[in-house]
């Protein structure tokens, strides 16, 4: 797993992505503490665990892709 922060609030995650479509993610601390997008989610009502994504850190995600900081496996036949 690799580390990538968001572009948006700096939070690091570690990464490993399985296929262009699968992205493993793993929080290394308590999300709705450290991501305000989820912490708006939380603050709403919505418990932490059903907040899917945040849409900062997904594009800083595929931006770690095009740059080659997080490789995609070659697929295998």
């Amino acid at each position: 797993m690799r580390p990538v922060a968001c572009g948006e609030c700096g939070n690091s995650v570690l990464c490993e992505k399985f296929s262009p479509a699968h992205t493993q993610v793993q929080w290394t601390g308590d999300a709705a503490a450290l991501c305000p997008r989820i912490a708006a989610e939380v603050a709403a009502g919505r418990l932490s665990a059903r907040v899917r994504s945040c849409p900062a850190l997904r594009t800083s995600i595929e931006e770690a892709v095009r740059e080659g900081r997080l490789e995609v496996p070659a697929d295998v036949p």
